[in-house]
Formats: C-alpha cells, structure tokens, sequence
C-alpha cells in the first residue's frame, strides 16, 4: 500500500487520522510551507518523536528526543548523485548519550517487538547488497579506496560509470506533454507582488548544522529578503531596512537587500533562518502528481517598518 507524503502526513494529523510521528534528521517546523498550520499539528499529535544532532525547531515539540551521531561520529556509507557508494568514517568521538542512527533505529524495533540485530554497519550494507540488486555487488572491503557506482550487480562487477552512455536503456528519451497550469495563489490588489523562496550559497537547509559553525554564520549571520530597487524605492525601503514581508498566511519581519538580483515585482526569501522563517508565508497548495508544495509562488506584499 502506497504511503502518505510529507504533507499528506500532516493534513492526516490535523484530521485524527495519524496519531503518532518519528521525524529523523527533519526539521517540518522550519523547512514546510504555511508553518502556523506544520506547527499545529506538531502540537496535536498525540505521541512525537524526534531524532537529531541538533535539538531542532521540530524537535522541541517532541515527548521523546533520540540524540543521534553526526556524520563525522559515524562509520558507515553514503551514496552520493553520482551513484558512487562510499566509506564513511569516524573522525571524532560522539559527546554524550548520541548514538548511531541505526542502534536507535534496531533498539526501537526490538523494543515494539519486531527485533533487528546488527553489530555493525558493514552487516547493513551485506543486508542491502542481499535485498537491492543495483547494490548486489557492495561490500566494505570494496569500497575502501574511491567506492563504486551502482548498479554494481555482484562481487565481481565493476560498477557503472555511465549510467547512460550514447542513448537511453530504452533507446529513445521517452517524453510526457504536460500543460501550463497557473499557479494556485497569483498577486491580487492586498498582495501585488509574487514571493518565491529558496537557498543561498553558506546555509543547507533549515540551518541545523551549519549555523552552528562561527565562520558560516559570520558569512550569513541572518535572514532577509530580496527586492528590486525600483520597488524599493516605490514603498521607501533603503539596503538593509527592517521590513515586513506578508501573505494570507503570516507576516515576517526580516532585512531587505535592495539591487537587481529579483525582477521587478519579485522577493526573494532564504528559508534557513527561524527568526526570520520565510516558511511561515508560503503555500502549500500541492502539486496533484507529485505531491510537492508550491514554495516557489505566492502572492505577497512588502513595506518598511520605519517609513522614511
């Protein structure tokens, strides 16, 4: 049976019909769209569990917090866009009671009931290779050195480099017609301008790790939103003016940085930052295939919040 989506979950929260959640190394409560209603049922359901490095936004609204091992306290394998399998190892000892994700994840299952026995991760990736036949051929004592591209089908195999070289396993690229749809929220006469949101260069995700390190925050201390400077000038908003950003859903106090980055009638949010959550303004309309949130439109509109 085919399982919820991220968003799905939630909406089943707020309609009784999903009473418990496990969030892992996730962070709803900064990175979903409309976040007074993520937030909401956060606060409604009934057993929440959070498992991170960090204590999270999401996490401070959990009744069982799991502190887990950061990548650089692990060993294990990553498999990184280019299909390549790689070693993780450990560089540091973890602090505290943290532990690897996968204990948790074996000490949860035998505690409900449904045991799982590792000792290592290297018994995970011979589990995997054993279930996933593009991982067939992986093991640690393959992978030490530079790793291996799947599909890599058994032992003797060497991996893929192209995965597809000179044409499509099928041949022909096989293509979908898809029609223009508007978008579900377009600018009204309260909401004149459009606000999309998105990531800057020094800050990954909702900030969980990386603004936990000095020298990038130093570069990205804080949030703002960009604004072409002739819409600037038309609501008296200067480089670095404390504005409000606001749609249906919420308003943000956040630092408007004036050029020519956005078009005109466009801002521009990062939404990394929690005190200035871009998240708490944008649509989750979502997509009626995929199933994604429309992040990237809504109506909204801008003024200073020290008029000149």
């Amino acid at each position: 049976k085919t399982g919820l989506t991220v968003m799905e979950i939630f909406h089943a929260i707020e309609d009784g019909d999903v009473r418990a959640l496990y969030l892992m190394g996730e962070n709803p409560a900064l990175s979903d769209p409309n976040l007074n209603r993520t937030r909401k049922a956060l606060e409604k359901v009934e057993f929440l569990i959070a498992q991170d490095v960090f204590l999270s936004e999401s996490a401070q609204y959990a009744d069982v917090v799991f502190p887990a091992f950061s990548f650089a306290e692990k060993d294990g394998t990553f498999t990184n866009t280019e299909r390549r399998i790689q070693r993780v190892r450990k560089a540091v000892n973890p602090p505290g009671q943290s532990r690897d994700d996968w204990r948790i994840v074996c000490e949860v299952a035998t505690a409900v009931g449904l045991p799982m026995q590792y000792n290592n991760g290297s018994e995970i990736m011979d589990e995997i290779a054993s279930v996933s036949p593009i991982y067939g051929g992986i093991a640690f004592d393959r992978i030490e050195s530079v790793g291996l591209q799947w599909p890599c089908l058994d032992r003797d195999h060497p991996g893929t480099k192209y995965l597809h070289k000179g044409e499509f396993k099928r041949g022909k690229g096989k293509f979908h017609p898809v029609l223009f749809r508007e978008p579900a929220e377009l600018p009204s006469k309260k909401f004149p301008m459009i606000l999309s949101t998105g990531r800057q260069l020094y800050q990954f995700h909702t900030g969980t790790l990386s603004r936990r390190s000095p020298a990038i925050d130093q570069k990205s201390p804080t949030g703002y939103v960009e604004i072409h400077f002739k819409d600037a000038q038309k609501h008296g908003i200067e480089d670095g003016d404390s504005v409000e950003v606001a749609t249906i859903r919420g308003k943000v106090e956040t630092k408007a940085s004036v050029g020519t980055q956005v078009a005109r009638g466009w801002l521009f949010m990062p939404f990394h930052f929690a005190e200035g959550p871009a998240n708490m303004l944008t649509n989750d309309a979502l997509d009626p295939i995929a199933k994604i949130p429309e992040l990237k439109v809504c109506a909204a509109k801008i003024k200073a919040l020290q008029p000149k």
